[in-house]
């Protein structure tokens, strides 16, 4: 009997299918102008990799970058990124051996090479067929998979490779189903063998607590549980067990109870770290979350992780990149009021430098890997399953395909989630029937949907309209928000309206460092962000105005929010301890007159004061 693996219940479409419309394509572009898309014209660790036959590191930069830059390139439709693109597949292609293995090392080293590199490798190889259908790629992954059946029979999993073990399931898939041969399911049996147990792991959970200050461990590490996070998922394509699918929840159950934090993300600075707004979050555990998060969706259509990759989406990946995507933080903080090199820090397994903006603060794979963010969400937004389509995001975005032959085009207008509405246009060439589920926002008490008829729906729902299409049909969706104040830990609050959190706004100045370090010249360079305006209040009552502004050529950034609320605020006592802001207030007594402060999207932010305390009675309503 044959072994086969079952099909999740969306796809994403190919990269020549989907057009990046609005805001969402201007944030690919600045994207493309920034440090993504010119890392490998500077940074050694890209430009002369082992990888393509240099001397620098040859293990998982290269396979990062090329994870984020190919998409990028292939969605903006730029010849020279794609030749970019084409130099450094070429290369990694040219490189595999006769048996084989495809990494850059020696025969002698590969007992000791960490196969995690592998797996990323075979990722973007499959990434990169997706955009150009290149007739090179099947085989070589055929070879590779075919030698790592034989390799992990002697170098069992250990390192990094063991924690990311399922990652190597989605090339594992990708090739079953062009190649349906029954080793392929073993090696996926096989690699969960020898891989880490999330499911005992959390099960037992042994960080109820932040890591111990100085302990770090690859157990308690973000990235690793981010991307682990769809293991149990992966696990039910291979087993079939409808089990582990509810497994998932529970992980982020637990994650949220112990570590979770308001926008959505865990605390990672680089381990667990509780539920502290100054503890700091790693910046690839953001987009690998967001990645795991894309691939639970397409195996089960679920809307709550739909509202949940949205919250980090529009929250926690834009407010660790500078707006102009040229730096990035290693961490980021919840209340952060000033981005400076320390020695002595509160991140409990980082070091000092881990929130200035920079080229690779503290450490250099978020440099490589905070590209894939924005790209791959872009594909996530409209999913394509068996004559069905699933608007997960109503972000800008236009995709074209076909069903049952019929060419269907599906555009999203508008400018969410900086607005409450958007507006679908459906078109076909012919007579179609196909059911188009819309993903109802959590966030949203209802919805209503307009079409010839109206629609309401409520919040936390997929909403699947069937019918026989034909020529043009508009779709006005409006949802129905309100914004609330969230409880957090400590007795303090966070600002919500819809997707988006809410920050009070804070001056700042930024100062030039390690201007003597070679590669961090101008614009890639290390800057300290030092707060200049004052950020000691708490919230008194419910005096908030909503002022829209509009989205301009920087859609997230401080000066450029589209959108920000004025809320009336307290003076407190609240400390500063070695530049950063006290964990509680000092005191909650009100040290001066009521005023109005300016907040605006979290994700606008590069500083910030976001979880504060409630001060006082309910002013308004």
């Amino acid at each position: 009997m044959k072994k086969n693996f079952r099909n999740p219940v969306y796809h994403n479409l190919k990269m020549n299918q989907v057009f990046p419309q609005g805001w969402m394509r201007r944030q690919l572009e600045i994207q493309a102008e920034g440090l993504c898309g010119n890392l490998d014209l500077f940074w050694a660790d890209i430009k002369d990799s082992k990888w393509i036959g240099g001397a620098s590191e040859g293990w998982e930069r290269v396979p990062y970058w090329l994870d984020g830059f190919i998409p990028l390139a292939f969605l903006l439709r730029d010849e020279a990124m794609i030749k970019r693109a084409d130099f450094y597949i070429d290369a990694i292609l040219r490189g595999q051996r006769a048996d084989g293995w495809i990494c850059p090392c020696s025969d002698k080293e590969r007992g000791h090479y960490d196969v995690w590199a592998l797996f990323l490798v075979l990722k973007v190889l499959i990434l990169y067929h997706d955009a150009t259908e290149d007739e090179r790629i099947e085989g070589a992954v055929y070879r590779a998979l075919k030698n790592l059946d034989r390799h992990i029979d002697v170098y069992t999993l250990s390192g990094w490779a063991q924690m990311r073990w399922q990652e190597c399931l989605l090339p594992i898939i990708w090739l079953h189903g062009r190649r349906a041969e029954d080793w392929l399911v073993e090696l996926a049996v096989k690699l969960k063998s020898q891989g880490f147990d999330y499911e005992h792991f959390f099960y037992n959970f042994p960080y109820q607590n932040a890591v111990k200050k100085g302990e770090w461990t690859l157990m308690g590490h973000g990235v690793n549980i981010a991307m682990a996070l769809k293991s149990k998922a992966m696990e039910f394509l291979l087993s079939g067990e409808e089990k582990t699918l509810s497994y998932t929840d529970f992980m982020l159950e637990q994650l949220e109870k112990y570590h979770g934090m308001v926008t959505g993300m865990f605390s990672a600075d680089e381990c667990l770290a509780g539920r502290s707004p100054i503890q700091g979050t790693e910046l690839c555990a953001v987009t690998e979350m967001m990645y795991s998060l894309e691939i639970l969706i397409m195996i089960t259509g679920k809307s709550e992780y739909g509202s949940l990759l949205e919250k980090i989406a529009f929250n926690a990946l834009p407010a660790a990149i500078s707006p102009d995507m040229w730096t990035h933080q290693y961490d980021q903080q919840v209340n952060q009021i000033n981005c400076v090199e320390t020695k002595t820090t509160v991140f409990h397994t980082n070091g000092g430098d881990s929130n200035l903006f920079g080229l690779e603060p503290h450490f250099g794979c978020c440099t490589a890997n905070f590209g894939q963010g924005w790209p791959k969400f872009a594909l996530s937004a409209i999913l394509q399953g068996e004559e069905s389509f699933y608007v997960v995001s109503y972000v800008p975005n236009k995709v074209i395909s076909s069903v049952n032959g019929a060419p269907v085009s599906i555009e999203v207008l508008g400018e969410y989630p900086f607005c409450d509405e958007a507006v679908i246009q459906v078109e076909t060439q012919a007579e179609v029937t196909f059911s188009l589920c819309l993903r109802i926002p959590e966030y949203a008490y209802s919805a209503m949907i307009s079409c010839g008829e109206t629609y309401v729906v409520n919040g936390g729902e997929n909403f699947t309209l069937k019918r026989r299409w034909s020529g043009k049909t508009r779709l006005e969706i409006r949802f129905l928000v309100s914004t609330v104040l969230e409880g957090r830990p400590n007795n303090l609050v966070a600002i919500k309206r819809g997707p988006l959190i809410y920050s009070l706004k804070l001056e700042e100045e930024w100062v030039r460092v390690h201007q003597d370090e070679k590669g961090k010249e101008f614009p890639h360079c290390d800057y300290e962000v030092r707060g200049k305006s004052e950020w000691r209040y708490g919230i008194a009552g419910w005096a908030m105005q909503l002022c829209r502004c509009g989205v301009g050529d920087y859609p997230f950034s401080p000066d450029g929010a589209p959108l920000n609320l004025r809320v009336r605020c307290i003076p407190i006592d609240w400390k500063e301890e070695n530049t950063c802001v006290a964990k509680i207030p000092a005191s909650r007594e009100a040290k001066g007159e009521p005023c109005m402060k300016t907040f605006i999207p979290y994700g606008c932010t590069n500083i910030r004061m976001t979880e504060l305390p409630y001060i006082g009675e309910v002013m308004e309503k």
